[in-house]
């Protein structure tokens, strides 16, 4: 029996397994539906759909709704790590650790802005890593970035001693807020310029409360152009 009355006419007719890249596509479109219905309402039938595959083809690469999911999350880590980890232009100015501590924060709220998709299976829906040692490593290694950066201005005795850690945990819990709250569309800018300008400021007040009196230093030269170069290719917030 046919089953292609179940299809409306402009819909992507199932095919048969046998997409070679199936992953990434399964992928892309799991990005394309949380956008329109986020993962509570998130369905392997859809995203199949979607894909233009069968209704069974995508377990032949994820058990479930929820591994499919770890996925993405996983995607998620690992370009975060490649956002925070970009390297910088080479410059002569003083104190490059604390420099690079402070524009990672500017790196986060980026990557969240261009992939709120992402950000959203990873900080809200309720994976436990131990399931998913892949997601698990890739949010180690990203978190273990900024560690890395707060460790790196503590020897060059930007940031005051004790346990990175702790020090990342309140760099990482402001950057994130500030990104959430740009998301949801609560804070009062447009565009992104203006949001990573608020970020900066944010940063900096932050260090200030970290760093002794005689050790702090200001943003005002901290990646202009980088900001604008970006600002120029998404002007405005994705909603």
């Amino acid at each position: 029996m046919s089953t292609s009355f179940c299809y409306a006419p402009g819909m992507a007719t199932p095919q048969p397994y046998h997409h070679g890249n199936l992953k990434p596509v399964l992928l892309q479109a799991a990005l394309e539906l949380i956008a329109e219905v986020g993962p509570a309402a998130f369905t392997l039938r859809e995203v199949a759909r979607r894909a233009g595959i069968s209704h069974n083809a995508p377990y032949r690469h994820f058990r479930d709704k929820d591994e499919l999911l770890a996925a993405v999350a996983t995607e998620g880590f690992e370009r975060l790590e490649e956002a925070l980890l970009k390297p910088q232009k080479a410059d002569r100015k003083p104190h490059p650790a604390l420099r690079r501590f402070q524009s990672s924060g500017a790196a986060y709220v980026r990557f969240a802005l261009g992939s709120p998709e992402h950000l959203l299976v990873m900080f809200d829906w309720p994976l436990c890593l131990d399931n998913y040692p892949e997601l698990s490593t890739a949010a180690k290694r990203a978190f273990g970035a900024l560690v890395g950066f707060v460790e790196a201005a503590q020897a060059e005795g930007s940031l005051p001693p004790g346990d990175p850690l702790e020090l990342a945990c309140m760099a990482w819990s402001l950057v994130h807020g500030v990104a959430k709250l740009a998301i949801a569309k609560r804070l009062p800018f447009q565009s992104e310029a203006e949001v990573l300008r608020f970020a900066q400021q944010a940063i900096q007040t932050l260090y200030n409360g970290m760093a002794p009196k005689s050790k702090r230093h200001g943003l005002a030269d901290l990646l202009p152009d980088q900001i604008g170069h970006q600002a120029k290719k998404r002007p405005a917030i994705r909603g």
